[in-house]
C-alpha cells in the first residue's frame, strides 16, 4: 500500500507527463488533466482491484471508464505508471499511427482503455451497462467512471442516471470532476446547472462530497467511502471539487487551458514548480 507521500510523488510525475505530452504536439488538453491527477493516481495506485494482464471482457476485476476523454493525457500517464504499457510510449501522444490518440479509442489496441470516449455524454450509460453485465455473471467487483460537470448539460447523462437508481445499478460509482469551468468559460456562464448533490439525489442517487479534490488523502478517503456504500440499492456518485490546472500557477483560476498546450517558456515554468519524481518519459 503506497504512502500519501508516494502518491504525492506520482500525482507530480504524472503532472510532468501531462505538460510535456500536449507541449511536444503543441495540441491537447492539459486543463482538466491536471485537476484530475490525483484522483487517477488513488484510484489505479491504490483503489481498484484490476490486471495489466489486460483483456476486454474485464471479469473478475474491477472497470474503469473514462466519459470526458479529452483529458486523455492524464489518462495515458497513469496507465503506463501503473503497467499497462511502456512509459516510453507517452512520447507518441497525439502522433500518427499512435495508439495515444486524442481521445481514447479501441481499435489501436491500447491496453487499458474500453470504450472509444470524447463525445460527451455517453459514458455513464457504458459505465451501467458494465455495471449490468457484471451483476448477470455475479461478479461481485465494481465499476468506476468519471465525467465532467460541464459534461453534465448533456441530456444523455440524466436518462443513464434515472435508469441506474431505477433497476438499483449499486456496484457503480461515478465520480464528478466538479471544477467548474468548461471550454467556453464557467459552467454557470455557459448552462447553470444548479446543486448537483441535490439533482443525483433527486435521481435516487447515493451521494457524497470530496471538497479537496486536489489532496490524495482526501480522495483516497472518498474513494474508499464510496466503495462502503455500494451494494446497498443505490448507484454512488462522487462530486470531486477540483481546480483546472492544478499544480501551475498560471493555469489554475481560469477556463483560458482546457484544451490550449504551453509554449517553450510556459512549459519551463510550469516544469520548475513540478520537478521529477519518477523519472521523465
Amino acid at each position: 500500500m503506497p504512502t500519501t507521500q508516494q502518491l504525492q510523488d506520482f500525482t507530480q510525475q504524472v503532472r510532468r507527463d501531462i505538460l510535456r505530452m500536449v507541449h511536444a504536439v503543441n495540441s491537447g488538453h492539459p486543463g482538466g488533466s491536471l485537476g484530475c491527477a490525483e484522483f487517477f493516481t488513488c484510484l489505479y495506485q491504490e483503489v481498484m482491484d484490476y490486471s495489466t494482464d489486460f483483456n476486454m471482457n474485464g471479469e473478475n476485476e474491477d472497470l474503469f471508464f473514462l466519459s470526458n476523454g479529452h483529458i486523455s493525457p492524464v489518462y495515458y500517464s497513469v496507465l503506463s505508471r501503473s503497467g499497462f504499457f511502456p512509459v516510453e510510449e507517452l512520447a507518441t501522444f497525439r502522433k500518427l499511427d499512435s495508439r495515444l490518440q486524442g481521445h481514447p479509442t479501441t481499435h489501436e489496441h491500447l491496453p487499458g482503455i474500453r470504450i472509444a470516449s470524447g463525445s460527451l455524454g455517453q459514458g455513464m450509460s457504458v459505465a451501467i451497462g458494465a455495471a449490468e453485465a457484471k451483476k448477470l455473471n455475479n461478479d461481485d467487483k465494481l465499476v468506476f467512471s468519471l465525467h465532467g460537470d460541464g459534461e453534465l448539460q448533456e441530456g444523455q447523462v440524466w436518462e443513464a442516471v434515472m435508469y441506474a437508481a431505477a433497476k438499483k445499478v449499486d456496484n457503480l460509482i461515478s465520480t464528478v470532476d466538479v471544477n467548474e469551468k468548461q471550454i467556453d468559460g464557467t459552467t454557470d456562464e455557459v448552462l447553470a446547472m444548479g446543486s448537483l448533490k441535490a439533482k443525483f439525489e433527486a435521481f435516487g442517487w447515493d451521494v457524497l462530497e470530496v471538497k479537496q479534490g486536489n489532496d490524495v488523502a482526501a480522495v483516497l478517503e472518498g474513494l474508499n467511502e464510496a466503495k462502503s456504500r455500494t451494494g446497498k440499492g443505490k448507484p454512488v456518485c462522487i462530486l470531486l471539487y477540483t481546480e483546472m490546472g492544478n499544480g501551475v500557477d498560471f493555469m489554475m483560476h481560469t477556463h483560458a487551458w482546457h484544451g490550449k498546450a504551453p509554449n517553450d517558456e510556459q512549459l519551463e515554468s510550469a516544469l520548475a514548480q513540478n520537478p521529477t519524481t519518477l523519472g521523465d518519459y
